[in-house]
């Protein structure tokens, strides 16, 4: 195939330096500090209501993300046979994105009312506001990630995917710690924006962070946006039942998944090891903030941590499975994480939580790119990738969505002796049901190789 110009590559990695900082800022600092803390001491338990419904507070926020996640890993299959099909995939990732970055923006009136007596209060209207968005800029991102990804082969031969991919990769990390750094300034230095009452340094800095993420996702889009190729007329109407197409792929792929043991044994391990990552992960902060009663500028510095870390640790952990073999290293990673768990669980120190940060940080990334290029090798020769790597992506997102329900649960039926560090605790059974498939696949493998 033809290589698409420069320009049009460069644009292409451009949406990841706008998109990922999302992904920091709401997804994995500011705003999960940020929820905790508005909504912190409501009532003794620090419940609040929602529809009618009384939460622990952060269980609300997990349950709230994994609602939306549900969301996801049900619209990404037709979402995957839209791009499958060669739809207008530019407009769909436009849509998903001005979505996401109007509803990111809204977040800026998620917030507690100053009363009278000088009282901070949180009222319903503004919970409500602050979870629907924050579920709506959720869909919003994941989906536009949909068509973002789909443009790769499109763009350039499989001999160059995994470089432009990278370069992709390398943009987000760069473009998401510099509007990190934007954010730190605000949240560290309020006085020279112009916040100096005690209630606008104490919520104005996140809110404005809020504004400064929705700004930067869909003003650098439109980079991309107008350099991205745009289907043909024909080739939008080249194929019919889009919408039920991608289910129907999603079964003919379990079907074939019935005769290939060692792909499904694989599958089933990542499905309980990645349960147990992702929750790790989108929780962290809420554990630090919640547990440790830590302030959201050493929560950021935390994340940093994991995200400075988490290149070094790929590489490492590739440079094993080169050595060891994908099985083994991703076995040895898995304890790595069940480890971290039982030391998560008796954290109580900010020292404590950077160190955590540092491990989690090593064989977070390292394990994830390891499993997709190992379910890349696990898969039989077909032309049918999308559709395998569908499968794939759904699988990820119900098992985060189970995690995240699970750790929720825990931590609210014990909430008077354990709560969180409990939920934590609760992870270790999937990393060991995902370490249990590992070691079954392994087995297989070797078999299969046998014969």
């Amino acid at each position: 195939m033809q290589i698409a110009p420069r320009k049009v590559i460069n644009s292409w990695c451009m949406y990841d330096w706008a998109n990922s900082a999302y992904n920091l800022v709401i997804t994995s600092t500011i705003f999960p500090a940020y929820f905790e803390a508005i909504t912190r001491g409501q009532t003794p338990d620090n419940e609040v209501e929602f529809l009618g419904r009384k939460f622990v507070n952060t269980a609300l926020y997990n349950y709230a993300l994994g609602a939306a996640f549900i969301v996801v890993a049900f619209i990404s299959p037709i979402l995957t046979s839209i791009a499958d099909y060669r739809g207008n995939k530019r407009n769909f990732m436009r849509f998903f994105c001005t979505m996401g970055a109007i509803f990111c923006s809204l977040l800026y009136f998620f917030a507690p009312q100053q009363l009278a007596d000088g009282r901070i209060a949180l009222s319903n209207t503004s919970l409500n506001i602050g979870i629907f968005c924050m579920v709506l800029s959720c869909i919003g991102f994941w989906a536009s990630l949909v068509f973002y990804n789909s443009f790769l082969p499109d763009l350039v031969p499989h001999r160059l995917r995994d470089r432009i991919s990278a370069r992709g990769y390398t943009w987000g990390y760069i473009g998401s710690v510099i509007l990190q750094i934007l954010c730190f300034i605000v949240v560290f230095l309020p006085g020279a924006f112009g916040f100096d009452t005690p209630y606008e340094r104490d919520y104005m800095p996140a809110r404005v962070s809020f504004v400064l993420v929705a700004l930067w996702w869909i003003g650098f889009a439109q980079i991309p946006f107008r350099n991205l190729p745009i289907s043909t007329v024909k080739e939008r109407h080249e194929r019919k039942n889009v919408f039920s197409n991608g289910f129907l792929e999603l079964k003919k792929v379990w079907m074939q998944l019935k005769h290939m043991r060692v792909l499904k044994l694989f599958l089933v391990s990542f499905f309980w090891y990645s349960a147990g990552i992702q929750t790790v992960f989108l929780a962290a902060t809420q554990f630090g903030a919640k547990e440790l009663h830590l302030p959201t500028a050493k929560l950021i510095i935390t994340i940093m941590i994991i995200q400075l870390v988490a290149i070094p640790g790929a590489i490492f952990i590739s440079r094993a499975s080169e050595r060891f073999g994908n099985i083994k290293t991703l076995m040895v990673v898995v304890l790595v994480w069940i480890a971290a768990c039982v030391g998560a669980y008796f954290t109580y120190t900010d020292i404590q939580f950077y160190i955590l940060g540092g491990i989690v940080g090593l064989v977070m990334g390292g394990l994830q790119s390891l499993s997709r290029s190992t379910y890349s090798n696990l898969m039989p020769e077909t032309k049918d990738t999308a559709s395998f790597f569908s499968f794939y992506d759904v699988t990820e997102k119900i098992a985060l969505v189970i995690g995240m329900f699970t750790f929720a649960y825990i931590e609210e039926q014990t909430i008077h002796f354990g709560g969180m560090r409990n939920s934590v605790l609760a992870l270790i059974v999937f990393f060991m049901l995902g370490f249990v498939w590992l070691g079954m696949t392994m087995r297989a493998l070797n078999k299969a190789n046998r014969q």
